[in-house]
């Protein structure tokens, strides 16, 4: 663990804290200041992400930190499951933001990097973002399944949906955007290193998360609600399966390959 004395360590830091003091406040019922300091949070960290961007010269997705300071950015997510989906779990996301900007805080090191030649392609930039994205979903449906295993509903409001379908609603957005990032992750192969699948060990465990979400659409349609709790269990699955894509194939030795760069 490192603590990071610069500009950009500030920025995160202090991103976390307003994301942390939110949860809090919103625990304690104050909702309007937690609402408020969780805005305050996202706005840090957009403000340190674009630092970040300034910093480095180009679109900051080139490596682990990078991606974990573009997942903290997750407030519009948080408006459009409310709004669109009638998906709650605000203080989740509170509590989201604030563990996807510990790697970047606490763990990665923020020292700018050549661009590689894999990287500098168009797809670079569509490809790992529409992941990051897809990745928070699927975080905010991992933490429905947690409460519709635990018994609890994710918000007090009665206009929102339960657990057990917030979850459904959230991969049925995140799986899309799963699978685009896929797809566009096989085309950058093809320009970048001639072919659309490689078997490299990052391509090989983001396929297997895809394949654990296939299953989990597969089980619902087979049962429904009727077996709400082993659809929370495929749901959590799903999610310890991308924390192996993003980061166990990246940083163990056991699964060197083409996306090393990645650190």
């Amino acid at each position: 663990m490192e603590i990071k004395y610069t500009f950009q360590g500030l920025l995160i830091y202090a991103a976390m804290g307003a994301y942390l003091f939110a949860f809090v406040m919103t625990l304690l019922r104050c909702r309007k200041t937690g609402q408020a300091l969780y805005l305050l949070g996202f706005v840090i960290a957009v403000f340190s992400f674009s630092y970040r961007w300034y910093d480095v010269r180009h679109v900051p997705l080139q490596n682990l930190f990078e991606v974990f300071l573009c997942m903290g950015m997750l407030y519009p997510v948080t408006v459009f499951c409310y709004r669109i989906l009638r998906v709650g779990g605000v203080c989740g996301d509170m509590l989201i933001g604030v563990i996807v900007l510990f790697p970047s805080g606490f763990v990665f090191s923020a020292e700018p990097q050549r661009l590689p030649p894999a990287l500098q392609c168009r797809l670079f930039v569509p490809h790992v973002a529409v992941y990051a994205i897809s990745y928070i979903f699927m975080a905010k449906a991992t933490f429905q399944a947690i409460c519709q295993l635990a018994g609890k509903s994710a918000s007090s409001d009665e206009t929102l949906l339960g657990p057990e379908e917030s979850t459904y609603r959230m991969i049925c957005v995140g799986f899309p955007l799963l699978t685009l990032g896929l797809v566009l992750g096989s085309l950058w192969g093809k320009v970048a290193w001639g072919d659309y699948w490689g078997w490299d060990p990052k391509e090989l465990w983001s396929l297997a998360s895809w394949l654990v979400y296939v299953g989990y659409f597969h089980f619902r349609y087979m049962f429904g609600k009727r077996r709400a709790r082993i659809n929370s269990v495929w749901a959590i699955a799903g999610m310890i399966v991308i924390v192996v894509t993003l980061l166990w194939v990246n940083l163990s030795k056991l699964f060197a390959g083409l996306h090393s760069y990645a650190m």
